[in-house]
Parts: structure tokens; C-alpha cells; sequence
């Protein structure tokens, strides 16, 4: 008999990690090897374990999921991982791909989708649904945002101003303005606001 699928779970909220854990336990030929609640504890969790796959939400408290993604590759080009979120933000999706997740499926994902997402990334195939699909069709890469424009439009979102934005940066408010016009071509915003609503819907930036 081979053996058992051996899965990781990374969520921020115990009652998620027990409900997969309570499907996937009861999948034959499937296990759940351990749960980590939060970034830091999904990377010291991963190298004890070495998963065969995990199961990674996007948000988390303390270094992102996204982050984690980048960290669990860079560490080890080969792990299998599948990302798993409340959202469907365009900017989660294209980022959790390009970073080398193997999938990406929401929580409300029926239990059979859930499995026949994890023995395809086990076996080294991705696992894309038709609506991730859809998006990555008409995904323009040229929009995407640097780093920095990111951080300028995060801090604007929290209702900063230039100079402030400058201040907590260390550059100039010319500077700022900038990246500021980049922002609005590549979203196609017109003003501020506008390119507020844009990154919001797609999930470039979030408001706590």
C-alpha cells in the first residue's frame, strides 16, 4: 500500500485547520502531518515535516502567506504548494502563481474539488480551476506594480499625504508623484481615488 499524501495546513483560524483536517483525515490515502497558525511557525513546521504538500492561506498574520510561498520555494525549489483564500483578488491569484503555487482554490470549495486539488499538485500537475483560468487570460502583466509603487499606494490608502508618504519612505515628494503617475497608467485610473478603488477590487492593496 503506498503511502499516505501527507499535508501541511497554514491558517490563522483553528476552526479552518480542523475542518480540512477532519476531510483530508478521513480521505483514504490522505493525512494531515501538522497545522501552523502563522508564517514564522509554517516555515519552522515545513522543515520538521516536509510535507508532500501544503496548504497555504494567503492572509496571515505576521509575514503573509505570499511571503511564506516565496520563502518555503526559495528554501526548496521543489515543495508542492496549494494556496487556499477567503478571496478571489486578481493580485493574490497572479502573484501565488508567479511564485510558484501550484493551484489556487477559495474556502468554499466543495470537499472532492479540495482533494482532487491536492493529488494533483502531489503529483506534480497544477491545479487550476476554470475561473482562475478566465483570469489569467485576461491578466495584462504590463500592469503590474513595483514594490515601492505597492508601498506608495498603501500608504495613501491609509489616508497619508505626499510629504507624509516621502517621510515614512525616505524620498522626495517629487518622487512620490512619480510613482504616483505610474500607478494611475498602469490601472487606468484617472485620479487617486479612482486608482484606490482599482488596487482595492483587485486586492493590490487591503484595509484592515
Amino acid at each position: 500500500m503506498a503511502e499516505p499524501i501527507r499535508v501541511l495546513i497554514v491558517d490563522d483560524h483553528a476552526i479552518v485547520r480542523e475542518g480540512l483536517k477532519a476531510i483530508l483525515d478521513s480521505e483514504p490515502g490522505m493525512t494531515v502531518a501538522g497545522q501552523a497558525a502563522d508564517g514564522k511557525e509554517a516555515l519552522d513546521r515545513f522543515e520538521e515535516l516536509r510535507p508532500e504538500v501544503t496548504l497555504l492561506d494567503v492572509h496571515l498574520p505576521g509575514e503573509s502567506g505570499l511571503d511564506t510561498l516565496e520563502t518555503i520555494r526559495r528554501r526548496h525549489p521543489a515543495a508542492r504548494v496549494l494556496v487556499i483564500s477567503t478571496y478571489d483578488h486578481d493580485e493574490d491569484i497572479f502573484r501565488a502563481l508567479r511564485l510558484g503555487a501550484k493551484g489556487y482554490i477559495l474556502k468554499d470549495v466543495e470537499s472532492r474539488d479540495l482533494v482532487a486539488a491536492i493529488r494533483a499538485v502531489h503529483e506534480g500537475r497544477k491545479f487550476i480551476p476554470s475561473w482562475v483560468g478566465e483570469r489569467l487570460a485576461g491578466h495584462t502583466e504590463g500592469a503590474d506594480l513595483s514594490d515601492r509603487e505597492r508601498e506608495v499606494l498603501q500608504l495613501l490608502a491609509e489616508g497619508k499625504s505626499n510629504k507624509e508618504i516621502g517621510t515614512a519612505l525616505g524620498i522626495s515628494e517629487g518622487t512620490i508623484k512619480a510613482h504616483l503617475s505610474h500607478v494611475f497608467e498602469k490601472l487606468g485610473a484617472a485620479d487617486r481615488t479612482q486608482a484606490l478603488l482599482v488596487a482595492l477590487r483587485r486586492g493590490i492593496i487591503h484595509l484592515d
